[in-house]
């Protein structure tokens, strides 16, 4: 468990944000890196289609800062030239890293082709990363899923066509396409696909915690892992991955520190966006951060229903400051976490019906 390179860039540590629809745009990103310990940070998945059409909700989406990199640009689409065109714009915008969609399972981007539909055609996914490797200099990684369903488990023939292609970092989903988010990730089948090529892997799936992130890391020989619900509920659980790699205690921030970065969140999103758009990502998060938070389910509540920056900023205010009188909130209880998992494009949580108009899209 140490760091890895995809070609002469070093991911340090070998720990990558996993890239969620809705959630891991610019905004989200800068966040995540300012609190530590992340070694790649991955943009939502653009479409091709509109990249290539010049569209600005595509184009804004590749938007990037200096201080998040190493950065990868993640593409999905399904037709040869129009993903050699926009790996070509990812480039031209300065990303270290093109990173290709093999895993969604999203019915819509399945339908056109991209996704986890490629893994039903191995030689037109094949086509699609040598044209790709033709038209840029930047490494060139792939994301995917174990197969498109349990009776055509391919990931392993599917990452050795990839590495013969040129492709220098492979990520698998431990999950099918047909299954979803549902039941557990396997493991075991990324183990097999770390055994089977030389390029580095990492594994994806059902990381929230330190323990069951290090222990899915030593069972499956990965090289790296990557984690995305568990951002949202712990935007501090990268550098509690590099403490533990590094022989520390892994960091616990304070309530304070807990308050800040909520109102750092959201003042990141307001310099960004209408304020509309901004309630919408705020209570998105915190749909996901305050599991683990004393009274949680009753702080989001208030979140959700919030109308203004103003009610927001005051709710906020009122469950920090009673929880630092040392008196609990709500009903006292830490909620277990049983929300299936997020992943490349699902965003980070469903809104309730009356809120769902002012969260972020899905991609």
């Amino acid at each position: 468990m140490k760091p890895f390179k995809i070609r002469d860039i070093t991911i340090d540590p070998p720990v990558i944000l996993s890239p969620m629809a809705g959630v891991t745009d610019y905004t989200f990103r800068r966040l995540i890196k300012r609190r530590g310990g992340v070694g790649l940070v991955v943009s939502e998945f653009i479409s091709v289609e509109g990249l290539t059409r010049h569209n600005p909700k595509s184009k804004r989406q590749m938007r990037f800062d200096e201080e998040e990199r190493p950065f990868a640009v993640q593409i999905f689409g399904g037709r040869p030239e129009r993903m050699a065109m926009g790996a070509e714009m990812a480039q031209e915008v300065g990303a270290d890293i093109l990173d290709v969609n093999c895993g969604c399972p999203a019915p819509k981007v399945v339908k056109n082709g991209g996704g986890s539909g490629l893994l039903r055609e191995p030689a037109l996914l094949e086509t699609i990363l040598k044209e790709i490797k033709k038209s840029i200099t930047i490494p060139l990684t792939l994301k995917l899923r174990t197969g498109y369903s349990d009776a055509s488990i391919n990931v392993v023939d599917v990452a050795k066509m990839a590495e013969q292609c040129g492709v220098e970092h492979i990520q698998v989903h431990g999950r099918t396409r047909e299954q979803g988010y549902k039941g557990l990730a396997n493991w075991e089948i990324i183990r097999r696909v770390k055994e089977a090529v030389t390029v580095p892997v990492s594994g994806n799936g059902d990381i929230t915690t330190i323990k069951y992130g290090m222990d899915r890391w030593r069972e499956s020989g990965v090289d790296g892992i990557l984690i995305g619900r568990g951002a949202m509920q712990n935007p501090w659980i990268f550098r509690q991955f590099a403490d533990v790699l590094a022989g520390r205690q892994p960091y616990q921030p304070d309530l304070q520190e807990k308050k800040d970065v909520l109102l750092e969140f959201f003042s990141m999103c307001r310099e960004e966006m209408p304020e509309l758009v901004s309630l919408g990502k705020m209570k998105q998060l915190a749909g996901q951060f305050t599991k683990g938070l004393v009274g949680g389910a009753q702080f989001r509540q208030t979140l959700y229903h919030s109308h203004s920056a103003d009610e927001i900023l005051d709710n906020i205010t009122t469950y920090f400051e009673t929880l630092s009188n040392r008196e609990t909130f709500g009903d006292g209880v830490v909620e277990a976490d049983t929300d299936p998992v997020t992943d490349s494009c699902d965003s980070g949580m469903a809104l309730p019906a009356c809120d769902a108009g002012s969260s972020a899209a899905v991609a």
